[in-house]
């Protein structure tokens, strides 16, 4: 049955569809689109925190997969790299949510918050970074370190999740050398995997709305096409740009929800 959509009002239908919209667009950039999708999600009438969490996750794996396609077909991002490095965030993904139901996650934001401010120091003091590609690893090293690169952020995706994207491209800049275009496009396909793993354990314990997902994943469809279009016609200095704001962003949403835990 798709469910999810009983109750739900023309007005709040027109903020999910323009939410997800926004989010495909702002995940085929640089990641960080649940921070707008998922407190829309949650105004649906009835749905529970989880609910909204496992819906947002099935909206999202429909943005990142055309979003990750239009990459390969445009910028051919390195499958040898991005394929494994998918395939163990999909594992630590589903590690991660598990984890998810035994530990608070007012644990772990005030370590995500201060890697945050360090991302947006380091990015911003280095207008260089991510212009041009320079990679600092060959062979099995270059593959061990992508490989627990995607291990660590896709359990982070499990557990918590805000900004998985962000700090996937950042760290295909930072630490192995890809432009910011060429980061963007593999992050693509890492995060789906990730959305995927999620979505393994959510589906079956009955918590994904699937009507309210359906709906969701077709404009997030639209806005990651959209996108990821604009991310390669404008190139690496603009992800760059819309990086920095969406850390920013980040920064204050994660901010906020601390100060308020401990209020």
């Amino acid at each position: 049955m798709l469910t999810g959509l009983e109750d739900i009002t023309v007005a709040t239908l027109v903020m999910v569809l323009l939410a997800g919209l926004a989010a495909g667009w702002i995940d085929a950039v640089v990641g960080g689109g649940g921070l707008l999708q998922l407190p829309v999600l949650l105004m649906v009438p009835g749905i529970t925190p989880v609910q909204a969490l496992a819906t947002n996750k099935l909206g999202s794996v429909f943005g990142t997969t055309t979003s990750a396609i239009t990459y390969y077909r445009r910028i051919h991002p390195d499958l040898s790299t991005a394929l494994p490095m998918a395939v163990v965030a999909l594992g630590g993904s589903f590690g991660g949510a598990i984890v998810a139901t035994l530990l608070p996650a007012e644990v772990i934001k005030p370590v995500i918050l201060l890697a945050l401010v360090g991302v947006a120091v380091f990015t911003a003091a280095r207008p260089q970074l991510g212009r041009d590609s320079g990679l600092r690893y060959e062979g099995r090293r270059h593959l061990a370190v992508a490989l627990l690169i995607g291990a660590v952020i896709g359990f982070y995706d499990g557990v918590l999740g805000p900004g998985t994207g962000t700090f996937l491209v950042i760290s295909l800049v930072a630490i192995l050398g890809y432009t910011f275009l060429q980061g963007s496009a593999q992050a693509k396909i890492v995060n789906l995997f990730t959305n995927l793993g999620a979505i393994a354990f959510f589906l079956p314990s009955g918590h994904i709305l699937l009507g309210l997902g359906l709906v969701l994943g077709v404009a997030n469809m639209v806005g990651g096409y959209l996108g990821a279009r604009m991310a390669i016609r404008r190139g690496s200095g603009f992800i760059r740009i819309v990086f920095l704001v969406v850390v920013f962003v980040l920064i204050v949403k994660l901010g906020y929800d601390f100060v308020a835990d401990w209020a």
